[in-house]
């Protein structure tokens, strides 16, 4: 459908005041791709609903967390596809609780939910989990969390255009599930460094990696920064907000916001050493600021103002 044409998103310099060394970085704004399906979504779903279709399935089964953008997506797919979507939601707390602004835009478009313990949906990945699923739900599509299976990876080689390959000394994204870092190395030239910065404190998903790529012109950041997967201070808040005012880019606290923090900080204490044109890739994934903010006026934190 022209809804997966092919997308080749405009870069912008950003002009940063800061940098203590003489680096250029440039942003691809993967973020604008679609208000809802954007940036590493759109490009994971693209050659997975090719698949859906030709199989002819009629049930899309994926998981996420209670705030995932992957899930939104999916429901959202599900929605202008008309296609029925199940989330496998990380959380049986969840169930008899009200739903957050990400589950409940998620269940308007039409998603249901299974929610299971965090100890079950450790099994996500297993083999015999997904064919329980499938005995339990027939004529259904499994799409892994966040999107990263060999089509999803597909998806993200199409990201770098042939200017990005020939132009771009390093390459940063963030990491999640890692198939958006995959698909950046297996499509990179060999003379870029592909750089990710993981959202997971020591996630060992190198080794998801490794069964993706065979190129080793990438390293992966994922020690502990703002205290792991969506930790978070009023010094990110904060740093979040002065960067929407300046450059006028809305920046999620999980992933973009901590990568481009990090690799300000890399350059201003000298220990980067990676080249000179630096090309971040905004993934995007601001659609649940709403629920977040929640959780931050909760907490006595300052909110996310965008």
């Amino acid at each position: 459908m022209s809804f997966f044409n092919t997308i080749e998103t405009g870069n912008i310099d950003l002009n940063f005041s800061c940098l203590k060394q003489n680096v250029k970085i440039y942003m691809k704004r993967e973020d604008l791709i679609h208000p809802i399906i954007s940036g590493n979504k759109f490009r994971k779903l693209k050659y997975n609903l090719e698949e859906l279709k030709k199989n002819k399935n009629s049930l899309l089964i994926t998981f996420g967390g209670a705030f995932s953008n992957h899930l939104l997506a999916v429901a959202y797919l599900g929605k202008i596809e008309g296609i029925k979507t199940l989330a496998i939601v990380r959380g049986e707390e969840l169930k008899d609780s009200k739903f957050n602004t990400t589950l409940q835009k998620c269940s308007d478009f039409g998603m249901k939910f299974e929610f299971v313990s965090r100890k079950k949906y450790r099994e996500r990945n297993t083999n015999k989990y997904n064919c329980e699923l499938q005995f339990k739900f027939k004529n259904s599509y499994i799409i892994p969390e966040g999107g990263t299976n060999i089509l999803g990876i597909k998806g993200c080689e199409e990201i770098l255009s042939k200017y990005d390959k020939e132009f771009f000394d390093v390459v940063c994204v963030p990491v999640g599930s890692g198939g958006t870092f995959s698909g950046l190395i297996n499509s990179s030239l060999e003379k870029q460094k592909i750089l990710g910065f993981s959202a997971l404190n020591n996630s060992n998903i190198s080794e998801v990696i490794n069964k993706f790529v065979k190129k080793d012109n990438w390293k992966l950041y994922d020690e502990s920064f703002f205290g792991g997967y969506a930790k978070f201070n009023n010094e990110l808040i904060n740093f979040i907000n002065n960067f929407y005012k300046k450059h006028n880019i809305k920046l999620d606290f999980i992933y973009n916001a901590k990568m481009i923090f990090r690799i300000i900080d890399l350059i201003n204490t000298n220990s980067w050493t990676f080249g000179k044109k630096i090309l971040i890739i905004n993934t995007g994934g601001t659609q649940s600021v709403d629920g977040i903010n929640e959780l931050l006026k909760k907490q006595g934190c300052k909110t996310i103002n965008y």
